[in-house]
């Protein structure tokens, strides 16, 4: 059976996920499906567009974002996709590397635009909306780079000294996981968002 591009793909998600960005190799890669180097050509130009077309098929794996159910406030339905996000990008190695600097497909334009739209008829303004969900976008890749990266270092023994930094010493021993350092970042964020459409709402303000 002819190689295909997606077999390109799915081959070079299979080395990310054994090896790390880092050991994506285009000649790798054809050694790895048995083919010479030019044939790879074929399927992609340059190792940029294969990482664009790995970053689209690890976004084309999480969930459709739901539409909000009846009565379910903005701010919630926000973390929940958020969450649902994270785990998906998190069962991917470097995953956030890879994704980061994408640009959304045409085929993802309708699930964007419809998200958009719940978000200006709670109350912003398109170009509001559309910053509101870059930014979100924005921590959430963060969140997953530092997961990801804290998995691959050993944790530092630099508070051994008990006299030494004693309030960084008790921020250790309350810090909590990554979960928690995830869960306190985006509540921050949605508290701001929850804010500023509560306080429109009461002046009547237009979103500019």
């Amino acid at each position: 059976m002819p190689l295909s591009r997606d077999d390109v793909v799915r081959a070079a998600v299979e080395v990310i996920d054994e090896r790390g960005l880092g050991g994506l190799t285009l000649r790798g890669l054809a050694t790895r499906l048995g083919i010479s180097a030019p044939t790879l050509y074929w399927h992609v130009t340059d190792k940029r567009h294969l990482l664009d077309l790995v970053a689209e098929h690890v976004l084309a794996q999480l969930p459709a974002r739901r539409a909000p159910a009846e009565g379910e406030p903005l701010v919630d339905w926000l973390a929940d996709g958020m969450r649902v996000r994270r785990a998906a990008m998190l069962a991917h190695r470097d995953s956030a590397l890879v994704v980061a600097g994408n640009r959304p497909t045409e085929d993802a334009m309708p699930a964007i635009d419809a998200t958009v739209a719940v978000l200006t008829d709670a109350g912003l303004s398109p170009g509001e909306a559309v910053r509101v969900l870059t930014a979100l976008g924005s921590f959430l890749l963060g969140d997953v780079l530092e997961t990801q990266a804290a998995r691959d270092r050993p944790v530092p023994d630099n508070l051994a000294d008990p006299r030494a930094h004693p309030h960084l010493r008790a921020a250790a021993a309350d810090m909590g996981g990554d979960d928690d350092r995830f869960e306190d970042g985006l509540a921050l964020m949605l508290d701001g968002l929850r804010a500023r459409l509560a306080a429109r709402a009461a002046t009547g303000v237009a979103p500019v």
